[in-house]
């Protein structure tokens, strides 16, 4: 997967997001629930109810960047120890989230290898 960069801040939104939302309803959220600026250099992070979906969007220079994973398998785990509506990742945190990590203990998802069969 292309990762953004580390040094970026990070906001994650804790509460869950409808995954149908595009880049105007993210940026929305960003501006309303947040009380952030979707213009700012940071990074805006969105999780569906289930956990098996996640959202980032940036604004680069000229126009808004939206990155989208979906698991197979797994849940992503949501920082649950840390404060607040919206909380601050650092950007290797969030590639920790992103691999499946779960931000207090640790622990990663497992790997999974498909094959096509053809």
């Amino acid at each position: 997967m292309i990762r953004p960069s580390t040094d970026l801040t990070v906001y994650l939104c804790r509460e869950p997001v409808d995954m149908r939302k595009q880049i105007d309803g993210l940026a929305l959220l960003v501006q309303e629930a947040m009380e952030l600026n979707p213009f700012d250099k940071a990074l805006f992070v969105f999780g569906n109810r289930q956990r098996d979906k996640v959202k980032l969007l940036f604004w680069e220079r000229n126009g808004f960047v939206v990155w989208y994973k979906r698991l197979e398998r797994e849940r992503f785990k949501w920082p649950t120890h840390l404060e607040g509506d919206s909380v601050t990742l650092s950007g290797q945190e969030l590639n920790w989230l992103l691999d499946g990590y779960d931000l207090k203990a640790m622990q990663p998802h497992k790997a999974l290898n498909f094959q096509c069969v053809g």
